[in-house]
C-alpha cells in the first residue's frame, strides 16, 4: 500500500538538494526542475518497495541522474544564438566569485554527459565510487575512468588561464 503522506514529505525534503544536483549536471535551473520532477515521478512509482528498503534518497538521486542522461540522449533543435544580446550586461563587470562560477559551469558543460554526471556525483554530492557506479548503473571502473578523463579535461582548461580560471572556449554560460 502506498503511503501518500510519507511520499509528499520525502519529496518536499529532498527536492531542493536533488534540484541543486541536477543543476550542476545540466546548468539550467528550469531543466533541473524538470529532471527532478521526472525523477520524483519514478520514485513515486517505486515508493512502496523503496519505503520498505529505506533507500528513498539514493533511488531518487539515481532517478534524477537517469532523467538527465535520458534528456541528453534526445535530439533537439539545438538552436544557439549567433550574436550576443546587447541589452544584457556583459560578464566582465561581475565579481570574481561569479566569474569563477560561470567558468566552472562552462567547463562542466563542455564535458560529455556521463563524465559530467561522474564529477557532480563524486565531488559535489560526495558519493563514493561504488555509490556513483550504482547511481549511474555502470561499473566502478567506468566511474574511475570517466572521472579521470573529466578531471584531465578540467585541468587542461585551467592550465593556460592567466587568472587561474577556466578558459571557456566559447562554451555557453548560464
Amino acid at each position: 500500500m502506498r503511503d501518500e503522506a510519507a511520499f509528499v514529505e520525502f519529496a518536499h525534503s529532498a527536492r531542493e538538494r536533488l534540484r541543486r544536483t541536477a543543476y550542476l549536471m545540466c546548468g539550467d535551473w528550469d531543466q533541473a526542475s524538470d529532471h527532478v520532477q521526472e525523477g520524483l515521478i519514478r520514485v513515486y512509482v517505486a515508493w512502496p518497495r523503496l519505503q520498505r528498503a529505506g533507500r528513498e534518497y539514493a533511488y531518487a538521486r539515481k532517478a534524477v541522474t537517469s532523467a538527465f542522461l535520458d534528456h541528453r540522449r534526445r535530439r533537439s533543435s539545438g538552436e544557439v544564438p549567433t550574436e550576443p544580446d546587447e541589452a544584457r550586461a556583459s560578464g566582465h563587470d561581475l565579481a570574481e566569485s561569479v566569474t569563477a562560477r560561470t567558468a566552472l559551469m562552462a567547463a562542466l558543460a563542455d564535458l560529455p554527459p556521463r563524465q559530467r554526471a561522474c564529477v557532480v556525483l563524486r565531488y559535489f554530492e560526495d558519493l563514493t565510487v561504488a555509490d556513483t557506479a550504482a547511481a549511474l548503473g555502470c561499473s566502478e571502473g567506468t566511474v574511475k575512468s570517466q572521472t579521470s578523463r573529466a578531471l584531465d579535461s578540467l585541468r587542461s582548461m585551467f592550465e593556460d588561464s592567466p587568472l587561474g580560471e577556466l578558459t571557456a572556449g566559447g562554451a555557453p554560460t548560464w
